[in-house]
């Protein structure tokens, strides 16, 4: 029951907050780990944005600093929160994805007509046994599981291995400058320690609204993939503070979380496609104003996105050809001179960080869907 007389927040006030706690208000100078932790990860479902997603944050950030994490084993990609791929510290893939299990156990539902006849007990023993014995593609694990259920589905097989073990995909997959395909092992072989039980669910309720909050409870379970919440919010919320949206939904915070005014400025910033900022509330009119609701992305391909003031107002893309790269923002509406400006300072920023190019250039056009 939202109480009446809660305090409302209007969309720009979550905006600021929002923006603060995903350090999106200003740079700040902590480490690159620091900041994993803080955000409770980075999406990674492609191998760069985790590094766009640091530059946007953090102040004199060197890609070499997560690529070296990476290779140390400090930082893992791993499926965990909505079934896609995160770069989570070790210590929070060891926990965050026994706390994401319901998620998987849904997923492998959906394949359970191409596993009729599969022992899941005997799958997952014999997956484990393949992929610490040395990491593997899925074709690789496919092509072995399926010799023990010939008549299975052979890419519900691989589904099940994935759901049912908490696979890393070893390096030098993500790792800046490098490439490599995606091979997998278990988390515990790959970092040398066991997984934790679940934990219960109430330090990461914490955790996501020091990271995303103010935020209802439909927005935590968008973030993580998860269901049935409330009862975790109501047990917190002696703990918790409370407001209501423009529409009437209750949202819960920490007390001593800050909450800007919702004049603070805002300076541009280029995200990465797949940006948590954008995909870790269940009303995202927060960041994405209803007018542009679905053009920063179709189906499963998204765009990098650019804020002004706070909220997405453009589309970028990022093209290198030999020693020439060029960054081309598109704007959804108008820009003043000032704003485009700002912008344009920030992709030479970018630029200067994140390629290796001699010569940079930085384009306006129309909106044109990149897609096309």
């Amino acid at each position: 029951m939202v109480a009446k007389n809660a305090p409302v927040l209007s969309s720009r006030a979550l905006n600021r907050a929002t923006l603060e706690r995903q350090l999106l208000l200003r740079r700040t100078a902590v480490p690159a780990k620091d900041a994993v932790t803080r955000l409770v990860g980075l999406q990674a479902q492609n191998t760069r944005p985790p590094y766009f997603q640091l530059l946007a944050r953090l102040e004199g950030f060197d890609p070499a600093e997560l690529s070296a994490l990476m290779e140390s084993r400090e930082v893992v990609r791993i499926v965990t929160l909505r079934s896609t791929i995160h770069t989570h510290t070790a210590d929070d893939a060891l926990t965050l994805r026994p706390l994401v299990q319901p998620a998987r156990d849904r997923e492998l539902k959906v394949f359970r007509r191409g596993l009729t006849g599969v022992d899941l007990d005997r799958l997952a023993s014999l997956a484990k046994e393949l992929v610490e014995e040395r990491p593997r593609t899925m074709k690789e694990l496919r092509e072995e599981l399926i010799v023990h259920w010939p008549d299975a589905d052979p890419r519900a097989l691989s589904v099940a291995a994935r759901c049912l073990l908490p696979l890393v995909q070893v390096t030098p997959r993500g790792m800046w400058g490098r490439s490599g395909q995606v091979a997998l092992t278990t988390v515990e072989h790959w970092l040398g320690r066991a997984s934790q039980p679940a934990p219960a669910p109430d330090g990461t309720v914490l955790r996501y609204l020091g990271a995303f909050g103010p935020a209802s409870v439909k927005d935590m379970q968008m973030w993580a993939g998860l269901t049935r919440l409330s009862e975790v919010f109501e047990r917190l919320r002696p703990q918790l503070v409370t407001f209501r949206d423009e529409h009437g939904v209750e949202l819960f915070d920490l007390p001593d979380a800050p909450r800007p005014g919702p004049d603070v400025p805002a300076p541009p910033r280029f995200l990465p496609e797949f940006d948590n900022v954008l995909l870790g509330h269940a009303d995202r009119t927060r960041i994405i104003p209803a007018a542009y609701k679905g053009r920063n992305g179709v189906g499963n391909q998204a765009y990098g996105t650019v804020l002004v003031d706070g909220f997405l107002a453009a589309l970028w893309r990022l093209d290198e050809t030999g020693d020439d790269a060029t960054v081309t923002v598109q704007a959804l509406g108008g820009l003043g001179r000032e704003q485009r400006e700002e912008i344009t300072q920030e992709a030479v920023d970018l630029l200067t960080v994140m390629s290796q190019a001699s010569a940079y250039d930085v384009r306006f056009a129309p909106f044109v869907d990149f897609g096309d």
